[in-house]
């Protein structure tokens, strides 16, 4: 596959690389990081309402701006560069997603509307807090009484999940295993028999929740879909999540790259710069080669992704390409803020330079939605099935 970027592209990732580097400052970030929210509402407010970044590839009947998944990874590349704090991955990557493949026509006119109007955010809920992020991490579950339906279970990994107005919440029937009577709900935050909370994690600049249900009456129009037939949209919403994810990934390997390489030609030893040394060059030529590689999975895989969504592609060659993106970006973000630390010598951890900012990044996003390992070993599988 040949790929390059069309104007319109190429502009939208430099006005979100422009936007971004005079917004998402360090400053910027750490006065987030300190709050419960994790995010400038101010800011997320200007995001949709300037940037309209929320609405990039939902369809125009919905109010949205009707471009493609390419344009996605390629804002999310810039936001992980620049490290930005906003709920735009739980809104848009897989709360917006989950409408777009699941979602009757009135709920995506319910509810992406809004979203692209305005600032509503969201978040979604399938984690019962294992380490396996197939369909066996679904553990809440549902039950029809009368002509409702009724949730009880706890989730975690709720990414933004604690400040979200809308929750889209996978629960199984009661009894069920496997795949089988997995469905997806429409959950407004305010919904009685929801309980959430902020859980403090490593990395600070992207805030978890847990997520109680206790009871939760809902009506049937709130199921997207059909019932007891969730898996089949909810692996399809993790694997472009996971690619949207990927994308964020290379951001941060291109970002601190960038900081290194300037980093250690500034810093002076032995009465020459430390850049000009064999060893660190050969050392960031290989976060170079790891950052270009991971950029064209992305891609890759962002292509794959548009064929999805428009419905020309199998769900097997998405799960390929997102399992590739995933696990090579996972490791080559965490190998390359490794790399960078080590570079950066005692300072690197400090608090005063922003490369530890990365390197917890990097950790965080290896293990949500998967890590490498989780990704090579079901690529494996996918391909002898």
């Amino acid at each position: 596959m040949e790929f390059a970027f069309t104007e319109e592209q190429e502009m939208i990732r430099d006005t979100a690389a422009s936007f971004l580097a005079e917004v998402s400052t360090s400053e910027a970030i750490r006065a987030v990081m300190a709050t419960e929210r994790g995010y400038d509402s101010e800011l997320w407010n200007r995001i949709c309402t300037e940037m309209y970044w929320q609405a990039i590839h939902v369809p125009e009947q919905f109010g949205g701006m009707g471009l493609g998944y390419v344009e996605v990874v390629a804002t999310m590349e810039q936001m992980g560069r620049y490290l930005l704090c906003s709920p735009y991955f739980a809104t848009v990557c897989l709360a917006a997603n989950t409408l777009l493949l699941g979602g009757s026509d009135a709920q995506k006119t319910a509810w992406l509307r809004p979203m692209c109007d305005s600032a509503l955010s969201a978040a979604v809920a399938f984690n019962g807090g294992v380490s396996d992020w197939s369909a066996k991490a679904v553990t809440a579950t549902w039950q029809r009484e009368g002509g409702d339906y009724v949730l009880n279970g706890e989730y975690r990994y709720v990414v933004d999940g604690h400040s979200a107005q809308l929750l889209i919440v996978a629960a199984r029937e009661l009894g069920s295993v496997g795949e089988a009577g997995i469905s997806l709900f429409l959950l407004p935050a305010e919904t009685a028999g929801v309980f959430r909370r902020w859980l403090p994690t490593m990395d600070q600049a992207r805030k978890q929740a847990a997520v109680t249900l206790n009871d939760v009456r809902l009506a049937p129009s709130e199921l997207l879909g059909e019932a007891g037939k969730g898996w089949q949209v909810l692996a399809k919403v993790l694997d472009l999540a996971a690619i949207a994810l990927a994308a964020e990934q290379v951001g941060g390997c291109q970002q601190v790259l960038d900081r290194t390489v300037e980093y250690t030609s500034e810093r002076v030893q032995f009465n020459r710069t430390i850049a000009s040394f064999q060893a660190v060059k050969h050392k960031a030529a290989d976060m170079m080669l790891q950052t270009e590689v991971a950029r064209s999975a992305i891609y890759y895989a962002a292509c794959v992704a548009q064929d999805a969504l428009e419905g020309g592609m199998m769900a097997k060659e998405l799960a390929e390409a997102a399992s590739i993106a995933k696990s090579y970006c996972s490791d080559a973000y965490f190998a390359v803020a490794g790399d960078a630390l080590q570079l950066f010598g005692g300072v690197g951890f400090t608090w005063e330079y922003d490369v530890h900012l990365y390197f917890k990044r990097a950790k965080s996003s290896e293990h949500l939605l998967g890590n490498g390992a989780f990704h090579r070993e079901r690529l494996a599988k996918t391909l002898l099935d």
